[in-house]
């Protein structure tokens, strides 16, 4: 069985031929046009398809961008880097006070418009060429066109999506902005082809299954507060996955825990191509790792980085005593100098305390390209212990409540974390809601989540700086409103 993310590069270089997709473009549509001339006569045999779905699946290492935006915009952690004007996109959404002029937004959106498009790619040929295996192929396209669109509409809410096939030049000016209840009609019902022609079992290490499909459906009922749907879907993936918690926590963020038996679905990064900052789009390895790395560092197990996405006082307190999770979780950096002597400097912001999740640890000098910007590590997209925590929060949260139920599922969790029932909760209702809530913060801390949680629950005037009515969701960039010539009209208060 070949690894999927060895093959990445392979289908990025063929469909480049087919259609240009500039990683670094400043509008999305330079994305999703397909430019060549001969690109309709593609889809001619099974390696076409394949290799399409390979490229469809390369966009997926650019949600780096979406996982350290996503942590750094909510109360988990501050900004960092080396100094106030270090990324200033990155910088401004960690202090809210980013506009519609955010080049880190304008990529998120173009990258993901190009995903989008790369799925609809092999959509819209989907009747073109028979072959055995096909529906497969298929189902995952229509999986990966949900992912994007659901990292979208989490983003920037009301969204242009185009159900029958590709964008093309001039739609934006034509298709409307969709509703946000429009969008998720469609992700769901992409979701449910995905997970009728999927299996439980992937046909290539990294590749989505039906129970990806399950658990990113059971998230989008989780956004929407269809806590029924959620709640039976879930339950499904929990009951028929076969998905374990990895009882060694430590062990699900290291190289040797990736695809493990808790991977719901994960990104695939290598080190085998390297990058640079002209275009961070071009690495196949993990950028964020590198960014999140402690600045100066020099010692064991771990490499430096550009201390970014640093947790604050007020997240390393929400763990209680004798969890476990916490030195997983947490690098407490002048703690691990006096204990094993290592050396480090200081950038902006500094707290004391970094990502340990997604540091950059030690391995060979022969990985190809600048090692900050070339890390391996896979980003665990959906983790078991996520599906259990929406599920409890599902069946908490439903018009006819399940708390025992809940309770169930989060005490997994917990027993997990604190290695005995000793710690498990037996509160019901609203405290047990607010239970659930902590444990996902402290289970998925540095894992991009918490931002998304606190506003789809109603939360977000727990985030420094945040204004209700406005920061739900983010600005669309300035670009594409120009773009579309007065056919997208900028989110509210922005």
């Amino acid at each position: 069985m070949r690894n999927y993310n060895q093959i990445i590069k392979l289908g990025f270089i063929f469909m480049a031929s087919l259609f240009i997709f500039s990683a670094c473009s400043d509008e999305y549509l330079d994305n999703a046009k397909v430019y060549a001339e001969d690109s309709e006569s593609f889809f001619n045999s099974e390696t076409d398809y394949y290799n399409a779905l390979v490229a469809a699946y390369d966009p997926l290492q650019s949600t780096f961008r979406n996982v350290l935006m996503g942590e750094i915009a909510s109360n988990n952690t501050l900004c960092g880097g080396e100094t106030a004007t270090d990324v200033p996109g990155y910088q401004q959404i960690d202090d809210m006070t980013h506009t519609p002029v955010n080049d880190q937004l304008q990529d998120l959106w173009s990258l993901m418009y190009g995903g989008v498009n790369r799925a609809a790619y092999i959509i819209e040929f989907k009747d073109k060429t028979d072959f055995t295996g096909k529906n497969v192929i298929l189902a995952e396209a229509y999986f990966l066109r949900a992912y994007y669109n659901f990292e979208l509409v989490k983003w920037f809410g009301d969204i242009p999506i185009k159900a029958d096939g590709r964008f093309v030049l001039g739609d934006e000016k034509t298709i409307p902005r969709s509703s946000k209840a429009d969008v998720y009609a469609l992700i769901e019902a992409d979701l449910e082809y995905a997970i009728a022609n999927m299996t439980y079992t992937a046909p290539q290490v990294g590749r989505a299954t039906k129970g990806s499909a399950q658990a990113l459906l059971g998230k989008v009922y989780l956004y929407q507060d269809k806590f029924d749907e959620a709640a039976s879907i879930l339950e499904s993936v929990i009951n028929n996955g076969g998905y374990v918690l990895e009882s060694d926590y430590n062990k699900i963020f290291e190289f040797d825990g990736e695809n493990g038996t808790g991977a719901v679905f994960e990104v695939q990064y290598t080190d085998t191509q390297g990058a640079s900052f002209d275009c961070l789009q071009c690495s196949e390895g993990n950028v964020a790792v590198g960014y999140q790395g402690v600045r100066g560092y020099e010692g064991s197990l771990f490499t430096s980085g550009f201390s970014f996405n640093v947790p604050t006082q007020e997240v390393v307190d929400q763990f209680e005593d004798g969890d476990n999770r916490k030195e997983v979780a947490i690098l407490d950096i002048d703690a691990w100098a006096a204990s094993t002597g290592a050396k480090f400097t200081t950038g902006y912001e500094h707290t004391g305390y970094f990502n340990r999740k997604y540091l950059p640890r030690k391995r060979s000098e022969e990985a190809a390209g600048d090692l900050n910007l070339t890390n391996p590590n896979n980003y665990r997209a959906i983790r078991f212990a996520d599906v259990l925590l929406m599920a409890a929060e599902a069946n908490n949260r439903k018009p006819s409540a399940d708390d025992a139920k809940a309770k169930t599922y989060l005490n997994r969790v917990r027993e997990r974390a604190f290695g005995d029932a000793d710690h498990n909760i037996v509160t019901t209702g609203s405290n047990l809601t607010a239970a659930i809530y902590k444990e996902r913060r402290v289970e998925l801390v540095g894992e991009g989540h918490q931002f998304f949680d606190l506003v789809r629950t109603g939360r977000g005037a727990q985030i420094p700086g945040f204004t209700t009515g406005k920061n739900e969701v983010f600005p669309i960039p300035i670009e594409e409103i120009q773009f579309s010539q007065g056919n997208w009209k900028q989110n509210d208060k922005y």
